[in-house]
């Protein structure tokens, strides 16, 4: 077989090898772009690089190329949870009377690259990624240079998708059925106990741990309540609703982070919403319940969603930011509910997801900023409800 590559592709090539392998950009799936590729990094200088091969034969039709990649962007913004999206254009394959600096845009920087060597005109590219040029240094050419980088994209990809595929795999939620069956022995013991299943007495949650206001916790075991709190419920609707959301929420979070992770972040979300709660409660107001950890484990999910948003945004956007709110209004509305908890879990959890880390997306420098976070939010707290 006789297969020849020309300047432009070898150009694709390149680019493409560089900013996949040694950036780690992924690419954008978009139906309909020709002669294109589309490549996102969150956290990069540049959240998305393009590199066009079309050929663009003037400005009026650099203008229109501009103007559909501005709308593009606008939804790929969304998708990655963005108020900014700096990006790169890079084209290979332009008329020779056509003016990029005719283009004006803080946000969209613009490259021409008739061969390689080029990248040196440009010093935003060079400040970015200044070894770049390396990539010139590679001596194969044509179709063997072809067959090496395309290799080595196939087995990044490869990589990804294991890693990915690892992740969504379905695993035995072993830690969310500890959880419920502590809580159904604790219901259990409670209900008997006050000789109604379905309105337990104050006094019995009072008894097994209920949380109640800083004005009356007088010594250790008393602030064990911020613990043993969130393992009581005040009734049977009370119970059913808040497992029937741990058993739906529960293995997603563990499945994706670990059953440590996920032990410790429930756990965290727990202690964060009570700990709110103590914040606010007072007089003879007995707090109970899961629903202060169970809105720690979707802040947790806002977290994972937002490292994996190529496979989550849509259903972080419609179904998860919704619910969360949709449950805040109805606590809000409804009298009995302790929103402040589940306000504390939602911030918990999306702090400790942080300290925590999501596997193969999270840097030791996210994590240090996640502990650190979550430290001052709880110190904030326990200096508001204790020393104030």
């Amino acid at each position: 077989m006789n297969i020849t590559l020309n300047k432009n592709d070898e150009i694709v090539m390149k680019l493409l090898h560089y900013f996949i392998i040694e950036q780690n950009y992924n690419p954008v799936v978009l139906h309909g772009a020709k002669d294109e590729i589309w490549l996102e990094k969150s956290d990069g200088d540049y959240k998305i690089i393009r590199i066009v091969s079309n050929y663009i034969h003037n400005n009026e039709q650099l203008g229109f190329d501009i103007y559909r990649t501005k709308q593009i962007i606008k939804k790929i913004r969304k998708k990655m949870f963005l108020f900014k999206v700096p990006s790169l254009s890079i084209f290979v394959n332009l008329g020779d009377s056509v003016e990029l600096d005719t283009i004006k845009d803080n946000n969209i920087s613009l490259a021409r690259l008739s061969n390689f060597d080029d990248v040196k005109k440009y010093d935003f590219i060079i400040n970015s990624f200044p070894n770049i040029l390396e990539v010139e240094q590679d001596s194969k050419k044509g179709i063997e240079l072809f067959v090496k980088l395309t290799n080595e994209i196939n087995m990044k990809n490869k990589v990804e998708n294991d890693k990915a595929e690892e992740i969504f795999s379905k695993k035995k939620p072993v830690i969310t059925y500890i959880l419920i069956l502590i809580n159904l022995v604790m219901f259990i013991i409670s209900a008997l106990d006050s000789g109604d299943f379905f309105n337990i007495s104050t006094n019995t949650i009072y008894k097994y741990g209920g949380l109640v206001s800083k004005d009356y916790l007088s010594n250790i075991t008393d602030y064990t309540r911020i613990f043993t709190s969130g393992f009581l419920h005040a009734g049977f609707i009370h119970f059913i609703f808040n497992m029937y959301a741990l058993y739906v929420i529960g293995p997603q979070i563990e499945s994706f982070f670990g059953k440590f992770k996920y032990s410790i972040i429930y756990i965290g979300s727990m202690i964060f919403g009570n700990l709110l709660s103590l914040l606010f409660l007072n007089g003879n107001v007995i707090s109970c319940g899961a629903s202060g950890a169970i809105f720690g484990l979707l802040g947790s999910l806002l977290y994972f969603g937002y490292h994996y948003r190529v496979y989550l945004s849509d259903v972080i956007r419609s179904q998860i930011i919704p619910l969360i709110a949709i449950n805040l209004i109805i606590g809000v509305m409804l009298s009995g509910v302790n929103v402040i908890a589940h306000v504390g879990g939602l911030i918990g959890g999306y702090l400790v997801s942080k300290a925590v880390g999501v596997k193969y997306k999270s840097t030791k420098v996210d994590q240090i900023n996640g502990i650190i976070m979550s430290l001052i939010f709880a110190v904030f707290l326990v200096y508001m409800i204790f020393f104030r």
